[in-house]
């Protein structure tokens, strides 16, 4: 917590001149103490207001959408982590990217929709799910909160959040979106994806595939997409590839497409035209 204070003293104590104000400074302290001492609740407010700023500023597909209704089937029956409600919405867009949310705001893009199998969607939204279930998503978007102009609006107001213009918001849900996890919590959201799978009847060897796949985008230069970056930036994507082979092999299950593969892909390489 103390590093979080310290992060939002260090982004608001410069003015334009360069140089340190004393009293801004004390302003600073004071109101990057009170946004550290937001409850997690009045957090997901913030995060829901950032999600409703995404919302309107992507195109959301209406329920007549063919994703919509092929997403409701993947996600039937999945409708809380940790006693956090969840809400499903599809991004019309060629970026191949999922994301979910503190509040419970699961986003998935046509793009990924497009290059994966059913059971493949499932393990990425899997594994964005497990960093809201580890609290990672609420910790960073916390953190980004404390490191932004919102400081400077968040005042004492009981226990009730300041009101955040809508840029900032918006700022914020950027933020959300481009968030960057640590290799441990990274390793943590895939071991969530994982039994995420095993728990819903599926073959957890997808969580691979699904890894495969990103990486696979790495070399296509017309993919601009934060999943993307996330698994084919990392030097050892590869190594989690393996590390999920091992786990699913010792748990008795095989590479889907092998002989003797006991996979559940419903519809393994469907693809949506617009």
């Amino acid at each position: 917590m103390k590093r979080l204070i310290l992060s939002a003293l260090a982004a608001i104590s410069l003015v334009s001149c360069g140089t340190l104000n004393p009293n801004y400074i004390a302003s600073g302290v004071m109101k990057a103490g009170q946004a550290a001492s937001l409850s997690n609740a009045e957090i997901q407010q913030y995060v829901a207001a950032s999600v409703a700023q995404m919302d309107a500023k992507n195109n959301v597909l209406g329920s007549d959408s063919p994703y919509v209704q092929r997403l409701n089937r993947i996600t039937k029956g999945i409708t809380s982590v940790d006693g956090i409600p969840l809400n499903f919405k599809v991004y019309k867009t060629s970026d191949v990217n999922a994301f979910a949310c503190a509040d419970g705001s699961v986003r998935v893009y046509t793009g990924l929709m497009d290059l994966m199998s059913d059971d493949e969607v499932l393990g990425v939204i899997g594994h964005e799910i497990g960093h809201v279930a580890h609290k990672h998503s609420l910790k960073a978007y916390k953190k980004a909160l404390m490191t932004s102009a919102a400081v400077d609006a968040i005042s004492s107001t009981g226990s009730v959040a300041a009101v955040l213009s809508n840029s900032v918001l918006g700022q914020l849900g950027e933020s959300m979106v481009n968030a960057s996890f640590s290799r441990k919590q990274e390793t943590d959201a895939d071991d969530y994806g994982y039994d995420f799978l095993k728990a819903h009847g599926k073959n957890p060897w997808y969580m691979g595939l699904a890894f495969e796949k990103l990486m696979s985008q790495s070399s296509n230069s017309s993919t601009s997409s934060s999943v993307a970056q996330m698994f084919s930036s990392h030097p050892d994507t590869a190594s989690r590839v393996e590390r999920v082979a091992k786990k699913a092999k010792a748990d008795g299950y095989n590479r889907p497409g092998s002989s003797s593969s006991s996979s559940s892909s419903s519809t393994p390489g469907f693809h949506f035209g617009n």
